[in-house]
C-alpha cells in the first residue's frame, strides 16, 4: 500500500522549490498503529481531468468545468489527495510496463527512493479566501519521501529482491524524541528495505530535510512543537482529541 499526500504548484513553471504541500493534505502518523504517512506526495491541486458527464459534481460546481481545445468531452478541475493518488497509480503502471518483473514492494520502494527531496523544511502560504497565512512544515509526516519524480523512477534500475518488504515504518516516541522503526508488534522477522540498519537506510529514502539519522528532525519538539494547542499532546498525549484528519491522508 502507498499513501499519498497532495502538493500544490507554486506557479513558476518547471520550478519545484516553490511547490508546497496542500493545506488539505492530512498529516501522519496513523492513529491506531502510528505508521508514518504519507509515503510520498504528488500534484493534487487544481488538477484538470476528464469528467463523467453524469457526475453530480458537474451540477454542484459548474464553474469547475474546463473546455480544452479541440473541443470534445468536457474536463473538470478538482483538488484533493484523491487527485494526487491517480498520479502515483499511473507512475506505478509505467514502471510495470517498463519492467513487468517488479514486485509491488519494489515499485513502492523505487518511487519513494527517487522522489524529489529538494523542498524547503518550512514555508508559509497565504490563503486569499480566508485572508490568512499558514506555516507549513515539509516533514516525514507531511510529504513522506518527497514529491514523486516519475522520470527518475523510470530511469532507476535498482531492485530490492522479492523477499524484501517495503512496509512503511512506525513512529515511536521515547524520552520526548520521535524516531522511526521497522518493528511491528504483530509482525516478526520482517525483512524490510529501510530502517536504521537495513538496505537503504532512512536518509536515502526520506532525505536529510525530514530525517536526521533515525530521528525526526524536530527531535523533542516533534513535528508540531510541544507548546502549542496543535502540538505534541495532540499526536502523542494520553488525552489527545484525535480527529479523522490524523487518521488518514484525506481532504480534511
Amino acid at each position: 500500500m502507498i499513501t499519498v499526500g497532495a502538493f500544490r504548484d507554486g506557479g513558476v513553471k518547471e520550478y519545484r522549490p516553490d511547490d508546497t504541500i496542500a493545506s488539505y493534505s492530512s498529516k501522519g502518523p496513523s492513529l491506531l498503529d502510528q505508521v508514518a504517512k504519507p509515503d510520498l506526495a504528488a500534484p493534487g491541486n487544481l488538477v484538470v481531468a476528464r469528467m463523467d458527464l453524469d457526475a453530480e459534481l458537474e451540477e454542484l460546481y459548474p464553474e469547475n468545468e474546463v473546455q480544452l481545445e479541440p473541443k470534445g468531452s468536457p474536463f473538470f478541475r478538482l483538488s484533493g489527495t484523491s487527485m494526487a493518488t491517480p498520479v502515483v497509480a499511473g507512475a506505478a503502471a509505467l514502471l510495470l510496463q517498463k519492467d513487468p518483473s517488479l514486485t509491488p514492494d519494489e515499485v513502492k520502494a523505487r518511487l519513494m527512493k527517487t522522489a524529489w527531496k529538494g523542498y524547503v523544511a518550512t514555508t508559509s502560504i497565504y490563503d486569499s479566501k480566508t485572508k490568512k497565512s499558514y506555516n507549513l512544515q515539509h516533514d516525514v509526516f507531511t510529504v513522506g519521501a518527497g514529491l514523486i519524480d516519475i522520470a527518475a523512477a523510470l530511469a532507476s534500475s535498482e531492485k530490492i529482491g522479492a523477499t524484501k518488504s517495503a512496509l512503511s515504518p512506525r513512529a515511536v516516541i521515547q524520552n520526548g524524541t520521535v524516531s522511526l522503526t521497522s518493528s511491528y508488534p504483530n509482525i516478526t522477522g520482517a525483512n524490510v528495505v529501510w530502517g536504521t540498519n537495513v538496505v537503504w537506510g532512512t536518509n536515502v529514502v526520506w532525505g536529510t530535510n525530514v530525517i536526521q539519522g533515525s530521528n525526526v528532525v524536530w527531535g523533542s519538539n516533534v513535528v508540531w512543537g510541544s507548546n502549542t494547542t496543535a502540538g505534541f499532546n495532540v499526536v502523542w498525549g494520553s488525552n489527545a482529541p484525535f480527529s479523522e484528519a490524523l487518521m488518514a491522508n484525506g481532504d480534511n
